[in-house]
């Protein structure tokens, strides 16, 4: 028995990076920290996606892009489970998960319009108080951000 499939299929990249497990409903929150929007290399997303972890997720594929330490912390903020996977030859060469760093600097804008770092030239600075749902205690201020909060620079 032959069965009709319909099969889509999304061209490998040659040298680059996947970012793959995003919460479905944060795909384009991480496109925009990241900038990507603006990027000028070929760029491949899903979202929506059936997975086991997450029920449903986003994937990113960008051509010729590796991420520094500060965009892959900016990626946890907004996808704490996320896996990057970077190419090269066609091939997976090295598999990261994304960790949330115990402090953050310079990412996220705090929520308290009183906050020193709102008012002068001083560095936001976060304390990060849960890593599963991102949430973020304000070093200066104290106050709490949840992710659905947070502003990023």
């Amino acid at each position: 028995m032959i069965k009709d499939q319909k099969t889509l299929k999304v061209s490998a990249i040659k040298s680059g990076t996947v970012i793959d497990h995003i919460p479905a409903n944060n795909l384009f929150k991480v496109i925009t920290i990241l900038g990507l929007d603006n990027i000028k290399k070929p760029i491949t997303f899903g979202t929506n996606l059936e997975s086991g972890k997450l029920g449903y997720k986003g994937i990113i594929k960008i051509s010729d892009k590796f991420f520094v330490n500060e965009e892959i912390n900016r990626i946890a903020m907004a996808a704490p489970q996320a896996q990057l996977n970077i190419i090269k030859d066609y091939k997976v060469v090295e598999k990261k998960v994304v960790q949330v760093p115990e402090m953050i600097e310079g990412i996220v804008r705090c929520v308290n319009p009183k906050c020193i770092t709102n008012a002068e030239e001083v560095k936001q600075k976060f304390i990060v108080t849960n890593d599963g749902e991102v949430s973020l205690k304000c070093h200066y201020c104290e106050k709490i951000t949840d992710q659905e909060h947070m502003a990023f620079i």
